[in-house]
């Protein structure tokens, strides 16, 4: 199917395309927020998969990624502040003047992006009626088994450091998302270490928010994802002890591909289906 290409900004002045698959029918639509560092067009034979069936959907683009017109830098810097209340809004009114009336609105995310699209729903309440989330988890250390959870602290104090000494993460240097503004990291960095969502210079209480939710979550878990594992989306989740919450595992046998963090973007039928059903 060829993806029609909206054109979004945001109210300082970020622009960006968004992709979305609109099927004749839709019987929903949902906005769907990459992993960090991942750019939407990745994400385009999912949203094939989710428009067959009957749902139409929208890949947001994070800033610095893609379609973006911005690049992170050492004179170009954004937080999580940027993403939750400048481009997800703007975003939102896009998939809304573009999806057929009344369709009922999910928002999700693969990654980071669920936590964000989490987070999201925290600040406003009525800008979806589901959350979808794939291969999600929050990064809080203690909520990784051992022994890695040991490991994790001194990765989560070095890339901060090295964002701030280059200007940005060079995060395709290092095999670890792509070229991070600083203040992203940092937010990234900071809810990984304390285990709570905030945002630089955002005036939202998060955890509130968070704690506030009362909508249905599917959650799709991965068998062999050591970035998200089961136990990090659980400790995601009790953050929204209000949601009705639908958890869907999926291993290699029922994927047909490997059952980790990245492979089922390939091979994202049977996540569709999963989600959908």
């Amino acid at each position: 199917m060829q993806a029609l290409e909206l054109p979004v900004a945001a109210a300082d002045g970020h622009q960006w395309r968004m992709l979305a698959q609109v099927p004749t029918r839709a019987r929903a639509a949902v906005l769907w927020l990459p992993a960090l560092g991942v750019a939407a067009r990745h994400y385009l034979p999912f949203a094939d998969e989710l428009a067959r069936g009957g749902v139409a959907t929208f890949l947001h683009e994070w800033r610095g990624h893609g379609s973006s017109n911005l690049r992170a830098g050492r004179d170009v810097d954004w937080s999580y502040r940027e993403l939750l209340s400048l481009d997800l809004p703007a975003a939102e009114a896009a998939m809304a003047d573009a999806s057929p009336a009344g369709t009922r609105r999910i928002i999700g995310g693969h990654s980071l992006g669920g936590q964000l699209a989490a987070c999201r729903l925290a600040m406003a309440p009525g800008s979806a009626s589901a959350l979808w989330l794939v291969a999600s988890g929050a990064p809080y250390w203690r909520a990784f088994p051992p022994p890695r959870r040991y490991a994790l602290p001194p990765a989560y104090r070095f890339l901060p450091w090295l964002a701030r000494r280059n200007g940005a993460l060079p995060g395709r240097r290092i095999g670890f998302g792509g070229n991070e503004a600083r203040g992203v990291i940092n937010d990234w960095a900071r809810s990984a270490l304390g285990g709570r969502y905030a945002a630089s210079g955002l005036d939202v209480d998060l955890e509130a928010g968070l704690a506030e939710v009362r909508l249905p979550v599917r959650a799709v878990v991965l068998a062999d994802d050591w970035l998200a594992p089961r136990s990090s989306l659980r400790f995601l989740l009790s953050k929204m002890p209000g949601a009705d919450t639908t958890l869907l595992p999926l291993d290699r046998g029922a994927l047909g591909t490997r059952a980790d963090h990245f492979a089922w973007m390939k091979h994202p039928a049977v996540v569709a289906t999963a989600l959908v059903d």
